[in-house]
């Protein structure tokens, strides 16, 4: 498998999606509802996100026929062969759907690599508000815009980064006790909440400010994200030898059978 030319496929396609989205960034796009469940945010879908997977998928078609590679993406019906091949492509066309259509920073394109086993081999962000394109090879190490990634722990309090705000998500006392625990062990200056990105960008502003973390529990109902909304990223963190697990700090099941959703097992992830 060759990694790195598959990484330059998945990077040019990061950014052919990421030039979509900008010519809509400033213009009224129509919103649908997809008829599955989950929170808002996971339901709403635009002409953009359609678009954006359609130009993906042209990027790497030709790649998945050359290496015997399996496509799931967000927007097209899951057809199973994701667990017949080795590896397959694990697209988030435009994750922040929401904070796209309230014209606020917040949506990324996420491409990953993933092998049958649920392991990402590689990693593919790109922020069209900020232009910034982060990228990991499993073994190589992790880039921003080509040069190696430097991680800063600068702040003197825990950032909490979440799609919603504590007051609107449930079971909130449970995540701020924790929170809180985390501040004591670190000896930190208290915590800041951060709400409003998807859990892609979260990710990265987690990298970019630490310490700091962003989580979900589980639950038994559908959600919690799903496995493209953490593939690319959680390859970035194990390069960075970063927490990216689920919410018990056991590997992501980003190969889960019975469902794409992440609600069984929750996430954390921590820059700490």
């Amino acid at each position: 498998m060759n990694l790195e030319k598959l990484s330059k496929i998945a990077i040019r396609a990061a950014r052919s999606a990421g030039e979509v989205i900008q010519k809509y960034m400033n213009a009224d796009v129509k919103v649908a509802i997809k008829n599955n469940a989950g929170s808002y945010a996971a339901q709403v879908v635009t002409v953009v996100d359609k678009e954006c997977e359609a130009v993906i998928i042209s990027h790497l078609q030709p790649s998945s026929r050359a290496f015997d590679l399996a496509l799931l993406t967000e927007e097209t019906e899951d057809n199973g062969s994701r667990f017949k091949k080795e590896f397959f492509w694990c697209v988030d066309p435009m994750d922040g759907t929401l904070s796209f259509i309230n014209k606020e920073p917040g949506f990324a394109v996420s491409i990953a690599l993933v092998a049958k086993d649920g392991s990402p081999y590689l990693g593919v962000v790109y922020d069209p508000s900020r232009e910034n394109l982060y990228h990991a090879i499993r073994g190589d190490g992790v880039y921003k815009n080509g040069i190696p990634f430097r991680m800063k722990r600068s702040n003197d309090h825990l950032s909490y980064f979440t799609d919603r705000k504590l007051s609107d998500t449930p079971r909130a006392g449970e995540i701020e006790n924790l929170l809180d625990e985390k501040v004591e062990n670190l000896n930190l200056n208290g915590r800041t909440e951060i709400p409003g990105a998807g859990a892609v960008m979260n990710a990265i502003h987690v990298l970019e400010n630490g310490p700091a973390c962003m989580l979900k529990l589980p639950k038994k109902e559908s959600g919690g994200g799903s496995i493209w909304d953490y593939a690319a990223t959680a390859c970035i963190y194990n390069e960075l030898c970063l927490q990216a697990s689920n919410f018990e700090g056991a590997k992501l099941d980003l190969n889960r059978y019975d469902s794409t959703y992440m609600n069984h097992q929750g996430v954390f992830y921590a820059n700490l």
